[in-house]
């Protein structure tokens, strides 16, 4: 079995919120600048963060999910990355111990080396109790250090450190600074592609931090001198068959919809498809292709555009009207739906493939694991999402909860359409989506 090694690091967090995606983002930045060629990775389904995560390292950032995408489909990512990385990165979720699988059962299986990233704002000498409570709660992961951040000054950096054990040593606090806080808004960060500019001000902000903090080459140096070279082994993984060779595949893709794992897009050319990107909100004319896909993002936030072009709209219902596979996800299927309501209560027309009408809500909607039972076989996906919709056909089946015997998101298929508010996985299950984007005249 090939075999591949490198230094790999695995940041995590006790709960959301902690920073983790503004100083992993400003570490990579950090080490590219240093000439270090970083492949990152975010645990979990995941678009937004990996968008930051991917301007910093100019390089692909996928997610690992050992539920979603499967142990070996992570092992195999990991034996890639490792072939060509001075270091493997890896964006934890949630808390280190929350979810199942949780970002603890990776760096596990994985033998990843763990650094605990806290907010240690109003705490001090707990912090350093949290901290060695999470390390010690699993004897199969090892935590290396603690970095502190919005950390206040010297005197609470000492407090957080003589409480800390020797082998849990405080490596890094970083101070209060508003110059590398990410913009956000109500499903997360604001993605890479609508505040670049402000961003790359952002991640070039948190790696002069960083550098100020004593990550100079002598501390990155130092650090990665830490960390475990771990070895990943190649996995026995299939060979991709040609199942789409000769379709070509229309994707959306601008601000409003985005939501697209570049796994997903790498699976339909390798299986052969010709990829044709196009945008509902600035062009009028639908390219000639054999299938669509329309993948979440923010459409909500661009609704009266979207209505407004009424060209394309037409041509996507006149493509709809000659049963042509279309996959619609999340944003897509509200986009896909007679009426959308934005934040501010204002209803626009969509395209009308699908009857019913979508409206968004401030807090509350659904997120978590589901596969997708469809006929042309199961596939797994998650739900996040603050809209409801009403007035919608039947579905043809209801998603599968991961750890929930409640019917998950509905699923609609109207003529060559299938539509729900799930994010699929499309490596889970190849020869499904090959299905679902292939027409019987091809």
């Amino acid at each position: 079995m090939k075999k591949a090694s490198c230094p790999a690091l695995f940041i995590s967090a006790p709960a959301s919120g902690q920073g983790k995606t503004t100083v992993t983002a400003a570490l990579v930045r950090l080490l590219k600048k240093q000439g270090k060629l970083v492949r990152v990775f975010k645990t979990g389904p995941d678009y937004l963060d990996p968008q930051i995560l991917q301007q910093a390292s100019g390089q692909p950032v996928e997610p690992l999910d050992m539920w979603m995408a499967g142990e070996e489909y992570c092992q195999q990512k990991l034996f890639e990355a490792a072939q060509v990385a001075d270091l493997i990165l890896i964006e934890g979720a949630m808390g280190l111990y929350d979810g199942s699988p949780s970002s603890a059962d990776l760096a596990a299986r994985f033998n990843i080396p763990l650094i605990i990233l806290m907010d240690v704002s109003g705490m001090a000498q707990t912090a350093a109790a949290i901290a060695v409570g999470l390390a010690n709660h699993r004897e199969d992961i090892a935590v290396v250090g603690l970095i502190a951040n919005n950390c206040g000054s010297d005197y609470h950096r000492q407090l957080i450190a003589d409480a800390l054990p020797a082998e849990l040593p405080l490596l890094l606090t970083l101070p209060r600074s508003k110059a590398i806080t990410l913009p956000e808004r109500h499903l997360g960060l604001v993605q890479a592609s609508e505040v670049y500019e402000e961003l790359e001000l952002c991640l070039d902000a948190g790696a002069d931090l960083l550098e100020s903090a004593g990550l100079d080459e002598n501390g990155v140096e130092d650090l990665l001198a830490k960390l475990q070279v771990v070895e990943f082994s190649a996995c026995q993984w299939p060979d991709v068959k040609p199942l789409l060779q000769g379709v070509s595949i229309g994707i959306a893709q601008d601000v409003a919809f985005s939501f697209i794992y570049q796994s997903n897009v790498q699976l339909l050319r390798d299986m052969g498809a010709d990829i044709v990107y196009f945008s509902p909100l600035t062009e009028q004319v639908l390219p000639s292709v054999d299938a669509l896909w329309l993948p979440g993002g923010y459409p909500e936030l661009h609704a009266e555009k979207l209505s407004n072009n009424h060209v394309l709209n037409s041509q996507i219902k006149d493509f709809f009207l000659q049963d042509k596979p279309i996959l619609a996800e999340c944003g897509g299927l509200l986009y896909c739906l007679q009426t959308l309501t934005d934040l501010q209560g204002r209803q626009f027309p969509m395209v009308g493939l699908l009857e019913g009408g979508g409206v968004m809500r401030d807090r509350g909607g659904c997120q978590g694991m589901q596969s997708l039972p469809l006929p042309e076989g199961l596939i797994r996906a998650h739900a996040h999402h603050r809209s409801f919709s009403s007035g919608t056909p039947e579905p043809i089946a209801c998603g599968v909860r991961q750890r929930h015997p409640a019917p998950g998101e509905e699923i609609y298929r109207q003529r060559g359409l299938t539509a729900s508010y799930l994010h699929l996985f499309f490596p889970s299950n190849p020869e499904a989506i090959a299905k679902l984007f292939r027409t019987n005249a091809l």
